[in-house]
């Protein structure tokens, strides 16, 4: 006899939510739960998204995570919240079918890379670097100085193909052409409705109305089937510091600009 925590669930409805950036943390939680929906065989997922986007490989690696479950049957809705751009954008359309609504802040369909040029502040205070090698492009992105033209030209090409594989991939799930798709894909931002008109959301509607939405695409209950929630992040005695959430926002912030510097990031930053 199976543990009750592996018994089948084909009468009941998953739920995953993503909020924030995404990140390590973030794609570790999600795939840990997307397996745990795959095992029990849940016939439906809600996929509730409230996430400016992150880093690229994390992106894809949950956008093909709910591929994958939707090959095995399962019925994948995405209710975008108060933000689903850039990335958020990219796991979105992995799923069936996009419920935002009509305020959402989503597209953002872009890379951004950034790095830091603090070689007069360094100047200015004495201090300099002394670099030692293998290539001409090993210290790109150097915070001592600025790009070079062949530098930039290859930093360009990088994420030139980044930005390919988000317009396929935004193509492929919605339905769209490329060309249709490269025509507002140049990092603008659209409401829920705007998106609507676009093709990048299905319908206009909160987070219970894609419950029902993905009720009826797996064939259950309206009115009785209650989602259940995976991959809830953890949260520590931390969360009853008063201020505590202003210095998490504070952290992400931080991380950003430090943490994700020079690298390509499929996020909006305004």
């Amino acid at each position: 006899m199976p543990w009750p925590w592996r018994r089948k669930s084909r009468r009941k409805m998953a739920r995953i939510a993503i909020e924030g950036p995404i990140a390590g943390a973030t794609r570790e939680r999600v795939l840990k739960a997307l397996h745990q929906v795959e095992e029990r065989e849940f016939p439906a997922l809600l996929l509730r998204i409230d996430s400016p986007g992150g880093t690229v490989g994390d992106s894809q690696e949950i956008h093909a995570g709910l591929l994958r479950l939707r090959a095995k049957g399962c019925k994948v809705v995405a209710s975008f919240g108060n933000i689903s751009a850039s990335g958020g954008v990219y796991v979105g359309v992995a799923a069936e079918r996009i419920v935002a609504n009509p305020g959402t802040i989503t597209g953002s369909i872009g890379v951004i890379l950034r790095g830091n040029n603090l070689s007069k502040l360094l100047e200015r205070i004495g201090i300099s670097f002394e670099t030692v090698k293998s290539g001409l492009y090993k210290d790109i992105l150097s915070p001592d100085r600025a790009l070079s033209e062949g530098e930039r030209e290859l930093l360009q090409a990088l994420i030139d193909s980044s930005y390919g594989q988000f317009v396929s991939a935004v193509a492929e799930g919605r339905g769209l052409s490329e060309s249709v798709v490269r025509s507002f894909a140049d990092g603008r931002v659209f409401s829920g409705a705007q998106a609507k008109e676009l093709g990048l959301v299905d319908e206009l509607g909160d987070e219970e109305d894609a419950r029902r939405l993905a009720a009826r695409l797996a064939d259950l209950d309206e009115e009785k089937t209650r989602p259940v929630t995976f991959g809830r992040p953890r949260k520590g005695l931390g969360v009853l510091i008063p201020g505590r959430a202003l210095w998490g926002e504070l952290q992400t912030a931080l991380s950003l600009e430090l943490a994700w510097g020079g690298q390509p990031l499929w996020l909006y930053r305004p």
